[in-house]
């Protein structure tokens, strides 16, 4: 009994390998984000250095330069702590958004830090999937009508487009 109770504990402990994966192509976000990707891809996304001021939310995508962590001097240091060899950046929103719900989205994976007010914010809801041409995840904020800092780290690339959208 006490063999069959031991096996069976062992096999539900065990998570084959694909149950592991992340979710793979645009059908497997939680939400539809056929606006969130068209903001990340568009032609006339403004590109940024990192530590750049915006008076105000874009409209559309951003691109942002990102450097070695080190280099970055982040405001606040991220909740997770960067890898070696992955590049992060940060921007100022200076004008108070319309306090409500909006999307972060990023083209590719990387640790994102939202500080408003001194404090990090939690996601509401986040999704992501890997083989979506354009974007790679989407989370959802609760914004209040201040400014704040958008801090992306642990990106593998040295620049990535964000979109920043009110929700509908």
């Amino acid at each position: 009994m006490r063999i069959s109770l031991l096996v069976a504990l062992l096999l539900l402990g065990a998570v084959p390998a694909w149950a592991a994966e992340e979710p793979s192509g645009c059908d497997k976000f939680k939400w539809p984000i056929e606006r969130e990707r068209a903001a990340l891809t568009a032609p006339d996304r403004a590109r940024l250095a990192t530590g750049s001021e915006l008076a105000a939310l874009p409209s559309s995508g951003v691109t942002l330069a990102l450097v070695a962590p080190a280099d970055a001097r982040l405001p606040t240091p991220p909740e997770r702590a960067p890898r070696d060899g992955t590049f992060a950046g940060f921007a100022r929103v200076k004008t108070a958004p319309k306090a409500g719900l909006y999307s972060i989205s990023l083209s590719a994976g990387g640790w994102v830090d939202v500080v408003q007010d001194g404090h990090f914010l939690k996601p509401k809801a986040f999704s992501g999937a890997t083989d979506c041409n354009g974007i790679r995840k989407t989370m959802k904020y609760e914004l209040s009508a201040s400014p704040f800092v958008l801090q992306v780290s642990g990106t593998k690339e040295d620049q990535i487009s964000i979109a920043i959208l009110p929700t509908e």
